[in-house]
């Protein structure tokens, strides 16, 4: 018998690749995408994805979003009540198990792993340590397609928001740039690939940058 397992879910590529390896080592059967929203925005905190884009993935993946819905400057004290709220009505579905996609950032796991100690569950990083240029471009070899919606000007250009995450993309990005964004450098939106049974379809809107930062790609659903 599987193991019944919750993903952290930004709808973005390193998710829907730690989604793939799951699936595929059998272990665990996802049975919930664990998704934060930013209340007044109704978009995925820090991704900036409308709602409905998620939802359409979701269906198309066939493994239903659980929301957490938290406020606009969000505090980590608030943060935390909402996840472990969150967490009990996980355990109350007898969920066994809590995956991230996070690949390498130590201070990252371990605030998951200190939050979590207590719920009981196995908690999975299944891409952890992997090498983020090979990972990046496995990514693109599976048949994944994505599109970055959120770009640290900080880091990066805003030039490379609504950019295709592709070859090209990666070949373009500065050496200073982890090859997966893994330092926030950038985020993604994942609309096709082996999870999915249908490609979600969209178009690129306004580009708007926030903060005096962060540079947001809109992604209209068709």
């Amino acid at each position: 018998m599987r193991k019944k397992a919750v993903l952290a879910w930004s709808g973005g590529k390193d998710c829907a690749l730690a989604l793939c390896k799951l699936q595929e080592d059998g272990e665990y059967d996802v049975v919930s995408l664990l998704t934060t929203i930013t209340a007044g925005y109704d978009r995925v905190s820090m991704h900036g994805v409308r709602s409905n884009l998620l939802e359409r993935q979701a269906d198309s993946i066939g493994i239903n979003i659980q929301r957490v819905t938290i406020p606009k400057e969000c505090s980590n004290e608030e943060y935390d009540v909402r996840m472990r709220d969150a967490m009990e009505s996980l355990r109350k579905k007898r969920i066994e198990a809590i995956a991230f996609g996070d690949i390498f950032l130590e201070n990252v796991r371990r605030y998951r792993e200190e939050r979590l100690s207590d719920s009981g569950m196995d908690i999975l990083f299944p891409l952890w340590k992997q090498d983020t240029a090979l990972l990046a471009r496995k990514f693109i070899d599976l048949g994944f397609r994505a599109v970055i919606t959120c770009v640290d000007t900080d880091k990066l250009s805003r030039s490379f928001a609504g950019k295709e995450f592709d070859l090209a993309f990666l070949s373009a990005l500065p050496s200073t740039v982890d090859q997966c964004g893994e330092n926030g450098e950038f985020h993604t939106f994942v609309y096709d690939g082996p999870i999915f049974r249908k490609r979600i379809d969209f178009d690129r809107g306004d580009v708007v940058l926030r903060d005096n930062r962060f540079c947001f790609c809109d992604l209209v659903p068709r």
